[in-house]
């Protein structure tokens, strides 16, 4: 249910309880009086406010858009309107995706607010992988949700005017998009204000960032492809702080930065916080080696994701493609039953290379940009950080300016094991 009734202000916990009492459904999914229900502030994301309620029958999420980035403050405004697209895109996942988001219980434009189902056990994926838990559902789970949700919102699937129709119905979310365009296209790349990395050890490496035309070259072609590729419904921001899990189950949130974009978007997303895991792992160890294991599951869930997204991706084409792309009266017979398969074969490999190049790029920004990860920010000694961080920002170059050498999803993990005791000879310390 959508409700857009009353002015905005933001809901702290006595407020939020008269607002929930207020709607009949909620409350009797609550149960029992509102006074006795525990409300806890959870939020620990970079723009928004989240609570758990909890009552007698039962608990629910709520999540409250603020009107500036909650990481910064007031100092860096940001339209509301982002939570009413993530509502639409949330909406949306959960007809191509079903059991793999949030229940959505409801939702009010005005107040910028979204009840959801309150996920239970499960935790936030990323928090998992820094304690070194492997999660045997994740990869078939989360490449069904990026090939359903990308195969079904692109023009393999639509016809022209469905698809024009949905990129206007987001096209509003530019502030969001806005933010993707500088804080990872660009900020990492030049002297930015917010920009941080773990100093002094890799001060050099921020300068040679700085100073390295072929990035800079590799990162815009990027950035231009992000922003005039409208190819599919894209989360905008799948990393492993969006998505919770137990080791039967996959659920994947926060999909408020969404618009249509470049599918390798997404899917690189995934495969850069797996990799940033990985080489944030040795930083975790207590004994040296104990990791390993973890590490070989980390690596070959890499692959995996790439390969059952392409096979995926492909199973639905063959047999799903009702869209305006590709019309089947051009590719008729045996003749053109073959020419179409091996164009479907040249169009993964390009998606492949958009993927490995967006991949890099989201490494390179959290670590040399303003927001950072857990993998890395809790090893707790800063020049073990810094050797961790500057493995992967190793391969990231490699990924986004020698492009061509990975073909495969197995040339990159060979290339990220290699790099597993690689140390920077410059390193200081």
């Amino acid at each position: 249910m959508a409700q857009g009734q009353g002015d905005y202000r933001i809901l702290h916990e006595a407020a939020l309880r008269d607002y929930l009492a207020g709607l009949p459904e909620l409350k009797a999914l609550l149960g029992g009086e509102p006074s006795s229900w525990a409300i806890t502030e959870v939020g620990d994301g970079n723009l928004n406010l989240v609570f758990i309620v909890k009552g007698a029958r039962g608990g629910i999420a709520v999540k409250q858009a603020l009107p500036y980035v909650r990481l910064v403050g007031e100092s860096w405004p940001l339209p509301l309107s982002r939570a009413h697209y993530e509502y639409l895109a949330l909406s949306r996942q959960t007809q191509l995706a079903p059991g793999l988001v949030p229940a959505l219980l409801h939702h009010n434009e005005t107040l910028a607010l979204t009840v959801m189902e309150l996920l239970e056990p499960h935790i936030i994926m990323r928090k998992g992988l820094v304690a070194g838990t492997p999660y045997p559902r994740f990869a078939d789970d989360i490449t069904s949700f990026m090939a359903r949700t990308l195969f079904f919102t692109s023009d393999l699937a639509l016809t022209a005017a469905e698809k024009k129709e949905a990129i206007a119905a987001f096209a509003g979310n530019h502030a969001l998009c806005k933010i993707t365009e500088d804080l990872i296209f660009t900020d990492p790349y030049r002297i930015a204000e917010q920009n941080r990395w773990t100093g002094p050890y890799l001060d050099a490496l921020a300068a040679a960032l700085r100073d390295d035309m072929e990035l800079h070259v590799a990162i815009s072609r990027l950035k231009l492809k992000f922003m005039a590729s409208p190819e599919a419904l894209i989360h905008g921001d799948l990393h492993t702080g969006s998505i919770m899990v137990t080791e039967s189950q996959t659920r994947v949130i926060d999909p408020e930065f969404a618009f249509y974009g470049p599918m390798g978007f997404d899917v690189g997303a995934v495969l850069a916080n797996l990799l940033m895991a990985y080489f944030a792992s040795a930083g975790h160890e207590r004994a040296r080696g104990e990791r390993r294991e973890f590490e070989g599951w980390v690596l070959e869930t890499v692959e995996k994701v790439w390969n059952e997204f392409a096979r995926k991706f492909l199973d639905l084409w063959r047999s799903e493609a009702r869209g305006d792309a590709y019309p089947a009266s051009l590719f008729a017979g045996e003749k053109g039953a073959m020419r179409l398969e091996a164009e479907r074969q040249a169009y993964m490999q390009r998606l492949f290379t958009d993927t490995v190049g967006f991949a890099a790029a989201k490494t390179v920004r959290r670590i040399f940009g303003l927001a950072h990860n857990i993998d890395f920010e809790l090893i707790e000694d800063p020049r073990q950080r810094a050797i961790s961080e500057a493995r992967a920002v190793r391969l990231a170059r490699g990924m986004m300016v020698e492009a061509a050498a990975f073909r495969t999803i197995a040339d990159v993990t060979g290339a990220a094991r290699k790099l597993r005791d690689w140390q920077q000879p410059e390193l200081p310390g």
